[in-house]
């Protein structure tokens, strides 16, 4: 099969070292697509739950070595740690070779516009100064996600497509959709104030891409229950990719066609 090639892949929240993971689908996605700058948006390795639940298959390990055959075969990967991954903050503005770890990143398209990249745990404030509740709701989350898969193995069993409970929740329970909004809004205002045309998150595993006023968001989901990427072509378009075989299909968005098209990228594959 041909690698399809783009100029820029961004991808966040992977969790590697966790059950959760879908790393057989992230390694078949990085076989399959090629790419001149490869983004590393926070949360790539969960060393929160590697301190107290050691998990490490073969494949988790394959998924690094191939990010890193990438970087020895010219992309430049650019990694921005989150907070699940926050020990590698010791390491910002460290450079190896094409891999450079840094806090934030400035990305310019091949159409010229300036995009913010950074992970957005500085703007979730259970994060910042509630971190027992933020160590209760991800174990949580987990509980939530492992039920999910049993679920959707009797739905798959009768002939049901896949449901995200977790997403399910996150587009319809008040608090959870508050959240996602106010840390959008967040994360958006701090662009305006550095006065680019957009920002690249991650953290709240809520794939997005749209127009927010003048400035387009856009959040890289994650590859714990969505696998969703985002990419920019070769002409500065950026669109959000849903791997194949996972709970959607491809979701094909660009940044100005976004908002009439979001409804439709949360079809069942």
């Amino acid at each position: 099969m041909t690698n399809v090639r783009y100029r820029t892949i961004w991808i966040s929240d992977v969790h590697l070292g966790t059950r959760e993971c879908e790393a057989e689908a992230l390694l078949a996605f990085l076989d399959r697509h090629d790419c001149d700058y490869l983004y590393l948006v926070g949360d790539i390795v969960d060393f929160w739950r590697l301190r107290h639940v050691p998990y490490w298959p073969q494949v988790h390990s394959d998924v690094i070595r191939k990010v890193l055959s990438k970087a020895r075969s010219g992309t430049v990967v650019t990694l921005i740690p989150g907070n699940h991954d926050e020990y590698l903050r010791r390491f910002c503005d460290l450079q190896l070779g094409n891999l450079m770890v840094t806090k934030e990143a400035v990305h310019r398209t091949a159409d010229g516009r300036l995009l913010l990249v950074l992970h957005g745990d500085e703007f979730d404030v259970v994060t910042r100064y509630h971190r027992w509740v933020l160590w209760l709701s991800d174990a949580s989350y987990a509980a939530l996600v492992t039920a999910n898969r049993w679920l959707n193995r009797a739905r798959r069993a009768l002939g049901f497509g896949h449901w995200s409970l977790a997403g399910s929740i996150k587009r319809r329970v008040p608090p959870a959709m508050s959240f996602v909004h106010a840390f959008e809004a967040a994360v958006v205002r701090e662009a305006a104030r550095r006065r680019v045309a957009g920002v690249v998150c991650g953290h709240v595993h809520v794939a997005a891409l749209h127009d927010a006023g003048p400035l387009v968001y856009a959040n890289t989901g994650d590859w714990v229950e969505s696998c969703t990427t985002l990419v920019e072509h070769h002409d500065g378009r950026l669109e959000m990719l849903v791997a194949s075989g996972t709970r959607r299909a491809a979701a094909i968005v660009t940044a100005r066609a976004a908002a009439r098209v979001a409804d439709d990228a949360e079809q069942i594959a």
